[in-house]
């Protein structure tokens, strides 16, 4: 009995962390772009709707790969975020926040529906890219899409870490989010900084978009509400603008979720996200990786 309880256990955890995987790919855009810009994209998680879509196409109709069709749904998912960062957040900049905020509404609401208007409210059956491969460990089972998940997320994570930390874009980003007026004077293009955040945020939710289609075989107009929302949560679980912190808190949501789904019941499972939001908020607002900032006002 124990040993049983011991393989489950373990069993959740796997799924947890490909689940948290997916949840850290789409807590890294808010993250990023609220480093930038201190705006939460609540557009961000129909990126990640409209990467799922295309994946879905690029696949079926242009007969593509996975990797190339993954890579190119990555890049015009990137163009996407850069339009919508230069024609409805760019003219907003110095305007309120919740200007800004109803306008992230807006486009989450535009980017849904016009999707629906294209390819029909109708969930479409996303084909499957890999055999039904099964791996033991022990008597732990991993099948092929949560290896590729795994497997795909942790380089992605892995790369956007060498681009913050060792590439002059990067640097550049990081100048911009300490003092965007100082990283002006210094004759750092603020603009093309905000441009490229946007594409690899949006980028990146887009693979996210793809792997969940991958793993659950199945995509529809409105599946960003929910992990968007919870890619927040995570974001904020692991303090909000801070790159690894989004990183872990996707990984902690996910675990949570699973851990709950698997004892507990699967419908339970939002609450204990949202629970987690509050928790947060009540004890630790800066999250896990944050450190409490006092602002002259």
């Amino acid at each position: 009995m124990e040993l049983s309880f011991v393989t489950q256990l373990a069993q959740q955890l796997i799924n947890g962390i490909s689940l948290g995987s997916i949840y850290a790919l789409i807590a890294l855009g808010y993250t990023m772009v609220y480093g930038i810009l201190r705006l939460i994209n609540f557009a961000h998680g129909d990126i990640y709707m409209l990467g799922g879509y295309l994946g879905f196409f690029n696949i079926t109709v242009l007969n593509l790969p996975f990797v190339p069709a993954l890579l190119l749904a990555m890049a015009i998912a990137a163009v996407v975020g850069m339009l919508i960062e230069r024609t409805a957040y760019r003219p907003l900049r110095q305007a309120p926040k919740i200007a800004v905020l109803i306008t992230a509404i807006g486009v989450s609401l535009f980017l849904e529906y016009t999707t629906m208007l294209v390819v029909t409210p109708q969930p479409r059956t996303f084909p499957a890219v890999f055999q039904g491969g099964v791996y033991h460990l022990g008597s732990i089972v991993i099948n092929s899409q949560q290896a590729a998940i795994l497997i795909i997320a942790l380089f992605l994570m892995i790369v956007l870490t060498y681009i913050v930390n060792h590439t002059k874009i990067g640097k550049a980003m990081r100048a911009v989010s300490f003092d965007t007026e100082a990283a002006r004077l210094m004759g750092i293009d603020v603009d093309r900084v905000v441009s490229f955040t946007f594409a690899i945020g949006s980028g990146l939710a887009a693979a996210a978009g793809v792997l969940v289609g991958v793993y659950y075989n199945s995509i529809d107009p409105l599946m960003g509400i929910m992990p968007g929302i919870k890619a927040f949560v995570a974001a904020v679980l692991g303090g909000i603008g801070i790159i690894p912190g989004a990183m872990l808190g996707g990984i902690i949501l996910g675990v949570v979720e699973a851990l709950v789904s698997g004892f507990i019941s699967s419908t339970f499972r939002d609450a204990a996200a949202f629970a987690i939001l509050i928790m947060i908020l009540l004890f630790r607002p800066a999250g896990l990786l944050g450190k409490n900032v006092r602002e002259k006002v």
